[in-house]
C-alpha cells in the first residue's frame, strides 16, 4: 500500500501564505520519482477541484487559472515529497486540500480519475 500524508494546513489571513507538504510512504514509495503528483481541493458543498500538478521530474507544471501566479507546485524526489506554496491567499481558497499520485495515465492532469492514490486531506482556512 501507498500512503500520502499532507501537512501544513491551517488558518491564515487573506494575503498570507502557507506551504503544504505531501509525503509518500509504503511498499511502492521508491517509485515516487516516476509519478505525476497533483493537488486538489474541495470546499464545502462543492466538487473536488484540480489545483496543480507536476510531472515526474518537475519538468512540467499545470495550474488552475484561479491560482496561477499565486501558487507554486514543486517536488523533492529524494524525500518522496511534493509541495504546494500558496501565496496571496484569498478567502475563496478555503478548502480541504488533497494530494494525489498518478502511476501513469493518459487521462487529463485536471481530472481526479487520473490519480491512483490520495491523501487524507489538510484544511486550509483563509479569513477575510
Amino acid at each position: 500500500q501507498v500512503q500520502l500524508v499532507e501537512s501544513g494546513g491551517g488558518l491564515v489571513q487573506a494575503g498570507g501564505s502557507l506551504r503544504l507538504s505531501c509525503a509518500a510512504s509504503g511498499r511502492t514509495f521508491t517509485r515516487f520519482s516516476t509519478w505525476t503528483m497533483g493537488w486538489f481541493r474541495q470546499a464545502p458543498g462543492k466538487e473536488r477541484e484540480f489545483v496543480a500538478a507536476i510531472t515526474w521530474n518537475g519538468g512540467s507544471t499545470y495550474y488552475v487559472d484561479s491560482v496561477k501566479g499565486r501558487f507554486t507546485i514543486s517536488r523533492d524526489n529524494a524525500k518522496n515529497t511534493v509541495y504546494l506554496q500558496m501565496n496571496s491567499l484569498k478567502p475563496e481558497d478555503t478548502a480541504v486540500y488533497y494530494c494525489a499520485a498518478d502511476r501513469g495515465s493518459s487521462r487529463s492532469y485536471y481530472s481526479p480519475t487520473r490519480y491512483d492514490y490520495w491523501g487524507q486531506g489538510t484544511q486550509v482556512t483563509v479569513s477575510s
